[in-house]
């Protein structure tokens, strides 16, 4: 009998040494979101995506904000699901010629690039939207900005929609309540959407987007008054009232462009604010406290930001057994 014994736990204490280093790869709840998701599986991945995205600022100092937009884009239509880096197919057209981001969202070559890095050392292993969740942080901390956690274990959609993309996306001549509204439909509040509007104290925006403010405001033949005299000038010589110029890019923030910090809020304190979208935070009674309160806060505006991040990066995630993880981004298995 004692022999017995000894045989038995003999034979299970070998068989939680062998499964022990196997916790953290396979955790035993997949339906949830965790920073430690891939710490067994892929440990190195914080590192791959920081260098990947390091390479591409460097080579390109707009692709901080990209990212960072490539990443809204993503999670503000049905999801953070990387539904955004599909390309078309014979079955579906998807978001990435959906009219907000035709010609206009970048930062695609460079989930790519670090895709294919990670599948090298961790080949099936993580998603594509975990990796575009990562990039985006990492883009705004390399540029100055805040950071913040990012829980991983996304799964990839296998399905994209343009018509999704259109309806979903706030337009940047949309009245502001209409973008309030997209924003709740994701979970996300009236401070979210003024603390994640911050992201335009970086990138460009194309001359078509605000050029109803230069010439002729809502068909008054006129510039919208409320636009700074000064700002006005330097943007209809930038913009003149052409097509040709339609593709023209105008920083989202000229005081500091391409630093992260809270200059944003200050430029629409002093009507300087490049889309009409933006300058209506300042002319909203339940809005206009929070821009005069960043623009006076860098600190609260990061700690703001970093919480909205968090809470925009978990909309609509795909896990444990929904979706798939893509071996390329721009492509279901």
């Amino acid at each position: 009998m004692t022999c017995r014994l000894v045989i038995y736990f003999t034979f299970f204490f070998c068989l939680l040494v062998t499964l022990v280093p196997f916790v953290h790869m396979f955790p035993f709840n997949k339906n949830q979101l965790d920073i430690n998701f891939y710490g067994g599986s892929c440990p190195n991945l914080p590192m791959i995506v920081r260098y990947g995205v390091w390479s591409a600022i460097k080579n390109d100092n707009r692709m901080a904000a990209s990212l960072l937009r490539l990443h809204f884009h993503d999670c503000i239509v049905n999801g953070c699901d990387a539904s955004v880096l599909l390309d078309d197919t014979p079955y579906f057209t998807g978001e990435k010629n959906a009219l907000p981001n035709h010609n206009s969202l970048r930062g695609f070559e460079v989930i790519d690039n670090i895709k294919e890095q990670v599948e090298r050392l961790c080949p099936s292993t993580v998603s594509c939207a975990d990796i575009l969740a990562l990039a985006s942080r990492e883009a705004i901390d390399l540029v100055g900005g805040p950071s913040w956690p990012v829980a991983l274990g996304r799964r990839d959609a296998i399905t994209t929609s343009t018509r999704a993309a259109d309806q979903q996306i706030p337009s940047p001549i949309e009245p502001l309540e209409n973008i309030i509204a997209k924003f709740a439909s994701k979970g996300l509040d009236l401070k979210d959407v003024v603390a994640l509007s911050g992201a335009h104290t970086i990138g460009f925006a194309q001359c078509f987007t605000f050029k109803g403010r230069l010439f002729d405001f809502q068909g008054s033949g006129k510039p919208d008054p409320v636009l700074s005299f000064s700002l006005l000038s330097k943007l209809q010589s930038m913009c003149p009232k052409k097509d040709t110029s339609n593709s023209n890019l105008a920083p989202l923030d000229a005081t500091s462009t391409l630093m992260f910090d809270n200059e944003y809020y200050r430029n629409l304190v002093y009507n300087t604010g490049l889309l009409e979208s933006d300058q209506a935070l300042i002319g909203d009674r339940r809005t206009a406290p929070m821009v005069y309160y960043y623009s006076n806060n860098q600190f609260s505006f990061y700690n703001d930001f970093a919480q909205s991040m968090v809470k925009l990066s978990n909309v609509g995630v795909l896990t444990g057994i929904n979706g798939q993880i893509r071996k390329k981004c721009g492509s279901v298995n």
